[in-house]
């Protein structure tokens, strides 16, 4: 027994109960069931998690029969698909019948045609790593397409030709991507080819599933990994082209940091920042305004005479870019604004200087980041990819002195919370009107007076507006 079959079976010892249980009764109804794909894989890994994915013989109608009664919850929400889904104590399981899944060449969503038998159902697996099994109720190993071996050498193969498993799922491609970002894989000479000459396909696929895919390899361990491989091979152009757009070309004359290699050592400096955000890592926001806070350059960039080359406004630009390409993906709302306006605030703090930022700017400062000021500060720090040591070390110190004046100023001031001195009732009561755009007009005053002065009293912040009112008059 291999190493990593040993593995396999200590991490089965532990989910035997729910297995056993579900073999038994397939087997009693005359059907067949095999752990599956990904588990059988992270078993082998010795990294099996609470998620649980089963092939077996049995049609959906049949499977939601055997396991109702005996699941704690069923749903079928899958069943068009041929898949189950049921929860029993602390697992979360999907079963699905043996099945063959392609795409029409000009088809998002794949047709499901059902099979009969487990190899047939592994040969249709994206990769021989994923395309083992362990038979129910004797956990019987299945591994047809040598995928132990595969795993064993970290590499991504296909059951079959590559451009016959593309061709049925063209998503498969930005898996091996997320593949080599999750467990650090590399991927096989003849995959790599045949993503780099299909990479076009994916473009059949919906924008959601490529999102779910995008997300998933962002937030995996080794995320430059993966989107490097979806540069290489061409696929990046059509899932996020504003990545190889940050190579820009180099010459002799005009002298810049690489914009791309900067990118990808920004999102692997933010990874290594995330401790400070409120919920740890991975952090998806943090991590795609890494990726993107840049992608205003290239579109910005400008040769001087004396040589050096300026990038003004890319900031604007790249909020404006990372919002397209978001809705374009089908991000939601507040994820889209949330990394849209960390792009448009990752400058903000170059003009702190040595410091010489007022106490207004600084609640300036945090008014505009809001909610997103852990964020901001994460990519701002990670921003820093200079190789002069003097320098990165100022930065750092300058910026730890922004973060302790920001926590002054909090403690004293309720920053994060920070409202005009005079409520709307207060500003109606004092200028003698009713509700309407001139209320408005004097919160907003009176919020800019905040800002600047810090808190006002009553009778203060009354004069000044009674003196706002009669210039505007």
């Amino acid at each position: 027994m291999s190493q990593a079959q040993a593995r396999a079976v200590q991490e089965l010892t532990r989910i035997a109960p729910v297995i056993d249980d579900l073999g038994d009764r397939f087997a009693a109804a005359g059907e067949e069931i095999a752990l599956v794909g990904g588990p059988v894989r992270d078993a082998m890994l010795g990294r099996l998690h609470n998620d649980l994915d089963f092939t077996t013989s049995a049609r959906p109608e049949v499977t939601e029969r055997l396991v109702k009664g005996w699941a704690d919850a069923v749903w079928d929400i899958g069943r068009d698909y041929g898949t189950i889904g049921c929860r029993r104590g602390e697992y979360q399981i999907e079963i699905t019948t043996y099945r063959s899944e392609k795409y029409d060449p000009a088809s998002r969503k794949p047709s499901v045609d059902y099979g009969d038998t487990l190899a047939g159902d592994l040969g249709r697996r994206d990769f021989t790593v994923n395309a083992m099994a362990v038979g129910l109720p004797g956990k019987v190993f299945e591994d047809p397409y040598g995928g132990i071996v595969d795993l064993a050498h970290r590499v991504l193969r296909t059951p079959g030709r590559p451009e016959d498993s593309f061709g049925d799922d063209p998503l498969r491609m930005m898996r091996a991507a997320r593949f080599a970002a999750q467990l650090g894989f590399t991927v096989a000479p003849e995959v790599r080819e045949a993503m780099t000459e299909m990479a076009e396909r994916i473009t059949i696929v919906s924008a959601e599933r490529v999102r779910d895919e995008l997300v998933k390899l962002v937030c995996a361990p080794l995320p430059r990994a993966g989107l490097t491989l979806l540069v290489e091979t061409g696929l990046a152009e059509h899932v996020l082209p504003e990545l190889p757009a940050l190579a820009l070309e180099r010459d002799e004359h005009h002298r810049h940091k690489d914009v791309y290699q900067h990118t990808l050592t920004v999102l692997e400096q933010t990874v290594d920042l995330e401790d400070r955000l409120p919920e740890g890592g991975p952090d998806f926001t943090a991590r795609f305004a890494a990726l993107m806070h840049d992608v205003g350059k290239p579109r910005t960039r400008k040769f001087q005479p004396d040589g050096t080359v300026t990038f003004h406004h890319h900031d604007v630009v790249g909020a404006k870019l990372t919002r397209r390409r978001m809705q374009a993906l089908r991000f939601s709302g507040d994820e889209t604004a949330a990394v849209t306006k960390l792009v448009e605030l990752h400058l903000r703090f170059h003009g702190y200087g040595d410091g010489q930022w007022t106490d207004s700017a600084v609640r300036r400062y945090v008014r505009d980041a809001g909610e997103l000021l852990p964020w901001l500060h994460v990519l701002t720090r990670a921003d820093c990819t200079t190789r002069n040591q003097r320098k990165a070390e100022r930065l750092r110190r300058s910026y730890d002195e922004l973060e302790e004046r920001i926590a002054r100023l909090s403690e004293q001031e309720e920053l994060a919370s920070i409202r005009p001195d005079l409520d709307g009732n207060q500003i109606m009561e004092i200028l003698g009107i009713p509700a309407g755009p001139q209320v408005g007009a004097a919160y907003r005053f009176l919020l800019e007076l905040r800002l600047d002065r810090g808190p006002l009293s009553y009778d203060a912040a009354r004069e000044a507006l009674l003196a706002w009112a009669a210039e505007q008059a």
